[in-house]
């Protein structure tokens, strides 16, 4: 078994997203199409497997990193504000697409809610295995 810390970030997210079209409960919103994915950015995405790419990527985050909230994948998918004549600033990204991706992503039972000292998400042991074997 090759664990997915050792798999380039990028081909394993291509394969778990391929395995995700497959779940009935990541279907893509019909606002998806229409809204930025943070204040950093100036277009929509266009591109038409977004949501299952970045629902992998928010699952690899959360293998990596155990518990994370809502907050910590807001800065982690957030960039660098380009503010004219001012200096560049960091903006966080929109929560309403990593929340409503978390919330599938509960309702097919690859993740739970934690409480506690670290509030956030964490993986099943049917998520974990799912993870796991989307190199197969």
């Amino acid at each position: 078994m090759t664990d997915i810390r050792t798999i380039e970030p990028g081909k394993y997210n291509k394969l778990l997203a391929g395995a995700l079209k497959k779940y009935p409960e990541f279907k893509k919103p019909e606002w998806a199409d229409f809204v930025k994915t943070s204040t950093h950015k100036q277009r929509p995405v266009d591109d038409e497997d977004f949501w299952h790419k970045r629902t992998a990527s928010i699952l690899r985050q959360i293998y990596i990193n155990n518990v994370v909230g809502v907050e910590r994948l807001r800065t982690r998918y957030g960039g660098r504000k380009d503010r004219g004549a001012r200096p560049p600033e960091f903006r966080k990204s929109g929560g309403k697409i990593i929340r409503v991706i978390l919330q599938q992503a509960e309702s097919a039972g690859l993740l739970e809610k934690v409480k506690g000292r670290k509030p956030g998400r964490k993986l099943t042991d049917q998520g974990r295995a799912f993870l796991e074997g989307a190199t197969k």
